[in-house]
This record gives structure tokens, sequence and C-alpha cells, in this order.
């Protein structure tokens, strides 16, 4: 057993050394123990690096990336893991592109959570003022940070409050801005930092700009948890700002405008019926992309970016077919290349089919979405949508005419045999409609909501070989 004792400082480095190693003598993950800081050598020992490097390995830079995010997570298991993927992108390159994978989606939770932290510190952290002896101001700020991020953001510190001194206490680490130079000490408990004469204007800015008719404690409490409250001088303003706020969103509301007149919903019918609609008779797919790029068929064209028509030869004698474009995809103009796209693009390679040889596209061709804040949370899209987004799913069957549809989700199921029956019995059967067979499976994105991660490596081997039995298909001679 190789048992590997990280620094609390400089850890992504040593870990990385270690890991090339090991990893360049095959040694397997079970094979090796981490541990951060002097823990000791263990009950048996511990048994010494091999010599020299080993053998080369390969691995992507978004790897690298990944691993200096996640080695500063306090799960004690984060160097493991790590190395876990590190071996195993030596017999599968392409890894991190599986999002379903449950080793790639557990390091994509710690590196988010890692991510986060960082991001509160920067916004989290207040300076006060201490007396200071030279030209220099001097300043000093307490923080407690779920993670050991304090060395790998000290450098956002650094430029960003170059032109004085300042330190940033934890109780892990502290960071010493001093005359332009860096360096760190041991944590230590909360110091008595005096008031600062900003802090009063700051709390009446914060107040001022404070809107009542948007409170949501919720979302709230998990941007700003309560845990950095006591160390932030505008929130002291809080209970006072929620307790007026209901008698401040009435009078916002009776200085607000009137209604508009009910004529503006018949001039907004009319301005919409006059809106170009795709013409009647398409003979080709380059006519019905440029003709869905103008559908006014449902309210969803009028906040989507664009409509995402589908893509692949036209000759595609496969054809898969999703329920609407993400964000990604209504950004881009192009089906799967999100998340979701991920996922299915890896289970289209282990069931042995080329992107590049089959039809992609979507039941609805804007993308619906709820905003929240700066973020478009996907909506399903209501039968009313689906049914008049058909007209264009069904042009494209009847241009590309596919051997074979793949059904994947509910919805697309829905539009493509007119069924709304639970899709988990359907699933891995072929059922035959006027416009060709039809294939129903799980859609990626339920892959990637699935939260039980048993569940879910089921539903990617389903989807894998439902993709494996549709290439069959429409692969098999006619009439076979």
């Amino acid at each position: 057993m190789h048992r590997i004792a990280l620094p609390e400082r400089g850890t992504f480095e040593a870990w990385r050394d270690a890991a090339r190693t090991l990893a360049g003598h095959d040694i397997p993950p079970e094979a090796v123990e981490w541990t951060l800081g002097d823990a000791g050598a263990g009950l048996f020992g511990s048994d010494p690096l091999p010599p020299g490097p080993g053998h080369p390995l390969a691995v992507p830079r978004a790897f690298l990336d990944l691993a200096e995010t996640v080695i500063l997570h306090r799960d004690p298991a984060a160097p493991a893991l790590l190395y876990q993927a590190l071996t195993g992108l030596q017999r599968r390159p392409r890894l991190l592109a599986d999002a379903a994978d449950p080793l790639v989606r557990r390091l994509r939770l710690l590196e988010k959570s890692v991510r986060r932290d960082i991001h509160k510190m920067r916004a989290f952290v207040r300076f006060r003022e201490l007396p200071s002896a030279s030209a220099r101001r001097r300043f000093a700020a307490w923080f407690e940070p779920e993670h050991r991020i304090v060395e790998a953001n000290a450098g956002f510190f650094t430029r960003r409050f170059a032109d004085m001194d300042w330190a940033i206490h934890t109780p892990d680490l502290s960071a010493l801005w001093t005359d332009g130079a860096l360096s760190f000490a041991p944590g230590a408990p909360r110091p008595d930092l005096p008031d600062d004469a900003a802090e009063e204007l700051w709390a009446t800015y914060f107040a001022n700009i404070f809107n009542p008719a948007r409170i949501k404690l919720g979302s709230m409490r998990l941007h700003m948890p309560r845990k950095y409250w006591k160390n932030m001088p505008e929130t002291a303003q809080i209970p006072a700002m929620l307790a007026a706020a209901e008698g401040r969103v009435q009078a916002m509301a009776a200085a607000a405008a009137t209604e508009s007149p009910a004529r503006a919903a018949a001039i907004s019918a009319r301005y919409r019926a006059a809106m170009p609609r795709a013409p009647e008779r398409i003979g080709s797919l380059e006519e019905a992309r440029a003709a869905c790029a103008l559908c006014t068929r449902c309210g969803l064209c009028e906040a989507a970016t664009q409509a995402v028509f589908g893509e692949g030869p036209a000759e595609a004698a496969l054809m898969l077919v999703g329920e609407q474009p993400g964000d990604h995809e209504d950004l881009q103009g192009r089906p799967f290349v999100g998340p979701a796209g991920q996922v299915l693009d890896a289970a289209m390679a282990e069931a042995g089919i080329a992107r590049d040889r089959v039809w992609l596209t979507n039941a609805v061709k804007h993308f619906k979405f709820v905003p929240r804040g700066k973020r478009r949370l996907h909506q399903r899209p209501d039968q009313h949508e689906v049914s008049h987004c058909r007209w264009w799913l069904d042009l494209e069957r009847e241009l590309v005419r596919p051997r074979l549809t793949v059904a994947l989700g509910a919805t697309a199921a829905l539009a493509l045999t007119g069924s709304g029956a639970d899709l988990t019995r359907r699933r891995g059967q072929v059922e035959q409609t006027l416009a060709g067979p039809v294939l129903p499976s799980w859609h990626p994105s339920a892959i990637l909501r699935q939260p039980d991660r048993d569940r879910a490596a089921i539903m990617r081997r389903d989807l894998v070989k439902d993709l494996a039995l549709a290439l069959s298909l429409a692969a098999a001679p006619a009439g076979g």
C-alpha cells in the first residue's frame, strides 16, 4: 500500500507529482491511500514511490483544470477520486465528456462546490481599516471558507488591492499582503477588528437598492448564507428591510402604471397574424430550415433566440428526436450541443453510431424556459405547443425518410406516435406509425436529472442498448 501525505499548501502540485509517478508505474487506485497533512505512516507503514516517472501519461488540459479545483475540496476522498479519474483516462480518453458517468458526475459536483466557495469569498470578504505607521493603508478581514481555497484565491485579492497592505484571516490559513509581497501564516481565531468609517455609507446604499417586491428568502439564503452575515455590515439592515417590505410594495403598486386596455390583446393578435409564416410547399431541407426560422405557429418564438432546426445527412437512415432545444442549443442554433448532447454523443459512440450519419432534431423547435435572474431554466412544452410544432417534425420525416426514428423522451414519443402512455413500459420496443417505425427511449437530460446514481447508470445502459438496436434495424435489408 502506498500512502501519500499531501501538504496543506501546494496541495495540487504535490498530488500531481505523486499521481504522475504512481500512474506511470500502473499502480491501481485501490493500492494508494491519500491523506492531507502529516497523518503518519499508518498501521503497516507505506511502500516507497517507484523510482522515476514511469511511462508517459496523456490527459486533456481540462482534467488538470478540474484537478486543480477539486483538490481544494474538504472531502477526504477528493485526491483518490482524482487519481481514479487519471487512471481511467488512460483507458477512456473521452471519460470527462461522459457527463452521466458516476465518477465524472461526482467530480463535477466537487468542482462546483469549490468554485461556489471561491466566488463567495470574493463577494463576502469585508475589510476593516487598521492603524498604519507607513504611507500604505492597512486592512484586515475575517472569513470562514467551506473549503481550502485561501491560497488559490489570494491572487484575486493581490490584483484587486495591490496598493494597500491587508490580511485575510481564516481558521485554516491567513493570507498576508505586505509592501507588495504575498505570504501565508497559520490559521487563527477570529481577530477583534475595529469598526470602519465607510460601513455606515455602505449600509445606507445597500438599504436603498433593496427591492421589496422581489423578496425570496430561500434564494437570499442560498446566495448569501447566514454563516457569512455576522462578518458583513450590510446584513444588519436585513431584518428592518424585511419588516417594512409589505408596506413598500403596496406603495409601489399604488404608484405603478395602470393595466393595458382590453384592445391591446386584439392589437397583439393582429400583429402576430401579420408576421410571415412558413410557405405551404417546401421541397428541400434547406428551404425547410429557412422557413422554420420564420415560424410563429405558437408563442415560443417570442422569447427564444432562434428556431433550432434538425441537422444531419439528407439521406440518413436513422433519425433521433428529442424534446426541445436547451439553453446552449438556443444560443448556437444546433440540436444536442449542451450537457444532454454530450451524454447522447457518448451513448451513440458506445453504440457504434457516428453523429454525422444520423439526423438529429427535436419535437419542438424553440426553447421554452422560465427566467431566473441571469439563468434560463428549462420548461417542458405543453401539448398545444407540441401539436403546433408537429408540422415541422412531419416535414423533416417526409424529406429525410429515415428507416427508423428514435423518440428520446416522452414529449418526442407523444409527437411521433400521438400516444402519451408511460415511457417505462414502451422503451426499447418498436411502434408502428403511418410515417414509419418509432423506437422510444430515455432522453439524455432525464439521465442527468436522475438523482439516484444506480438508476441513472441503468437508464444510460438502456439508452446505449436502444441506440444499438436502432442502428441494427436501420441497417437491416428492406423487408428483413
